[in-house]
């Protein structure tokens, strides 16, 4: 038995998980999280998400992961007195003195330790579990002999990320975003400066290249999906608290489908490479196994090739009903009649289908849906449920 666990910046993303097959998700709240760009939580909507994951049978985690100035100590206590009280079934956290701080308020909830410990061997984890805590997120530059130890000297639970945005630097520890843009990447402000373009001179002043990068390409582990859950990793870990619903969804369904086939030892390489095209698609960069089984080369890097982050256009709509015949859809990118698309959701596995009819909401028949988030229908028996998603044939299954 292992957890699929997801990331979800907003409400309408965790219902999203909730909804795609999540056993756990993980959120931020409006301070102390490392990701302060997003969204994120108000404490009303942390007492809603609460409700909402706890009703099915789900759990949820909060982020608490920041590198803490004595600043940053103040109100924490009654914030973590507060994701007690409503019931949030563990905390990340990356800094000693808020662990301690745990203790000594004696929290119910439990204490992970967060990726940004950058744990790599059994005694860290070792040492973290002596100090109350009882899961630790590996850095993401674990390979698979580290795990085995790790769960082996240390029998701990362990959570690693199997999918979505590498650190050029060690498991996040980088003070680039602070020297050039002066927003601090370990306090929840990082600006990503690897990814931007450099020029590259050598030690004459010569000029190398225009077009030099420091970026890893993103992560993606679904070819060694087996070996991890042979490891003793119990938690699969998928980033992107900043992505869309559709990324989420994707993304979700995709290692769902795969960790099920894992349990019931069934793994159909076959899918494994059709899946492995949907998730190059769904993002805006390329991906690449990274650690775990091979240090990384110059092929897991970008260095002198382009990163193209330029949004595909393949999510088409969410279907919003499916009764006596009609389809409801809410329209996302242009679509026409004769095109061929794919339906997936929690149900279906991938649905393909020839566009034949488009009706608006008056039930006027048209050729084309071009209007952002315009209401649609198809009239056809569809094996269809409110949540599923509508893409571009891009591949067969």
């Amino acid at each position: 038995m292992v957890e699929l666990l997801s990331p979800a910046g907003d409400i309408e993303k965790l219902k999203m998980a909730i909804h795609y097959g999540a056993d756990a998700i993980y959120i931020g709240g409006q301070n102390y999280s490392l990701r302060a760009n997003a969204k994120n939580f108000s404490y009303d909507e942390m007492k809603e998400a609460v409700k909402l994951v706890h009703a099915k049978d789900k759990k949820l985690y909060v982020t608490v992961n920041i590198v803490f100035h004595d600043e940053d100590f103040v109100g924490l206590e009654d914030y973590l007195l507060f994701l007690d009280e409503i019931g949030i079934d563990a905390i990340m956290v990356s800094d000693i003195a808020v662990l301690d701080l745990c203790n000594k308020l004696n929290l119910k909830l439990e204490r992970y330790i967060s990726t940004q410990a950058s744990i790599l061997n059994s005694k860290a984890a070792l040492f973290y579990k002596t100090l109350g805590a009882t899961r630790v997120v590996l850095a993401r530059e674990a390979m698979e002999e580290d795990v085995k130890s790790i769960k082996k000297e240390a029998d701990i639970s362990i959570e690693a990320f199997v999918h979505g945005a590498m650190c050029t630097s060690f498991s996040g520890r980088c003070i680039l975003s602070n020297y050039v843009t002066n927003r601090d990447s370990n306090r929840g402000g990082c600006a990503q400066i690897c990814r931007w373009n450099f020029t590259l001179k050598d030690k004459n002043d010569k000029l190398v290249d225009n077009n030099f990068w420091i970026a890893s390409k993103d992560l993606n582990m679904i070819e060694y999906i087996q070996d991890m859950a042979n490891s003793g990793i119990y938690s699969f870990k998928i980033e992107g608290r900043m992505r869309s619903t559709y990324y989420i969804a994707t993304v979700l369904h995709s290692y769902r489908l795969l960790l099920d086939m894992v349990k019931n030892n069934q793994i159909d390489e076959t899918y494994v490479e059709f899946i492995k095209k949907v998730l190059n698609r769904c993002a805006n960069r390329e991906t690449a196994p990274q650690f775990f089984k091979n240090h990384p080369t110059e092929e897991e890097q970008y260095y002198l090739s382009n990163i193209e982050e330029v949004s595909n256009q393949d999510f088409l709509g969410i279907v919003l009903e499916n009764k006596n015949g009609i389809i409801t859809i809410e329209q996302r990118n242009y679509f026409k009649l004769t095109d061929e698309v794919q339906f997936f959701g929690p149900n279906i596995d991938c649905l393909n289908y020839k566009i034949t009819n488009i009706y608006d909401e008056k039930d006027n028949e048209i050729q084309i849906a071009n209007h952002p988030q315009m209401i649609i229908k198809i009239k056809e028996d569809l094996p269809l449920s409110p949540g599923d998603m509508m893409r571009l044939k891009i591949f067969d299954k």
